[in-house]
């Protein structure tokens, strides 16, 4: 799945105004629940490449795989639109259920599976906290904003006004600037430091998966320790030899361990 990969396009109204959203149905006459997959910060449907596609194959599920609004071929941020602190709230709670909604999926009758990265880690974790859901599997998220989360941002900035990942992201994005500013902005906010998500995610009764790199640059392994903590039967992976995107330093490894949590939760 690259960035020339066709997607199609899904209109859904967000806080009054109509912003189009770019997915991708993956293994689509699989049966059972949707599994959904949320980007990263910086992501979109072309950067993970065919690690969704391999997950659906190794589950049997039906893929959805989409970019956000201001991410890859969606509706770009607006000018001047900055992010506010509960962004990925908002996202869990608003977007998500309207895109599944106009895409006619009944996530009450069957809840969906979620895998997420990073931001989109948080995301699951808070919708997952918020509706039903089959279960939540998510590599390197964020439930609290630590110093090497905001200092490893930081340094993406400067990489940005540099010129090389600003070149590379406009492969995946229409307009770099959109995801960028509008995800940097937001977490470099002395707002955001504030951010915590560990009380929310307590009200989470699905089975989760948590992953993280013990080499990962943006976030220490409390972040998955610390999900354990509030939801006791979550279970936790730490991955040897591996950076913040688990799903790319080591996806046999991710593959094989969200495999047995669907299967497990299908035996029970």
């Amino acid at each position: 799945m690259h960035s020339t990969t066709p997607t199609n396009r899904q209109r859904i109204d967000w806080r009054g105004r109509p912003v189009d959203i770019e997915y991708l149905w993956l293994n689509e006459t699989a049966s059972g629940p949707v599994l959904v997959f949320l980007h990263e910060g910086l992501g979109s449907i072309a950067m993970w490449r065919d690690f969704p596609a391999r997950l659906c194959a190794a589950t049997g599920l039906r893929g959805l795989v989409f970019s956000r609004p201001g991410y890859g071929r969606s509706t770009q941020r607006a000018p001047g639109e900055s992010w506010a602190p509960d962004y990925l709230h908002r996202q869990a709670r608003e977007v998500l259920p309207a895109l599944l909604a106009a895409l006619g999926v009944d996530a009450r009758a069957r809840p969906p599976w979620l895998f997420g990265h990073s931001d989109g880690g948080s995301i699951a974790l808070l919708y997952a906290s918020m509706f039903p859901t089959a279960g939540a599997i998510v590599a390197a998220p964020h439930i609290v904003v630590e110093d090497i989360s905001v200092d490893g941002i930081r340094k993406t900035v400067q990489a940005y006004r540099d010129g090389g990942l600003r070149d590379r992201l406009a492969r995946f994005h229409d307009d770099p600037d959109s995801p960028f500013l509008g995800w940097s902005d937001a977490w470099l906010d002395p707002a955001f430091r504030r951010w915590r998500i560990v009380d929310d995610i307590a009200a989470i009764d699905c089975p989760v998966l948590a992953m993280q790199g013990v080499d990962d640059e943006y976030g220490t392994l409390d972040q998955i320790r610390g999900i354990a903590r509030v939801v006791p039967h979550a279970q936790v992976l730490e991955i040897e030899a591996c950076g913040h995107s688990p799903h790319k330093d080591q996806p046999d490894i991710v593959i094989d361990a969200s495999r047995r949590l669907v299967e497990a939760s299908r035996s029970n």
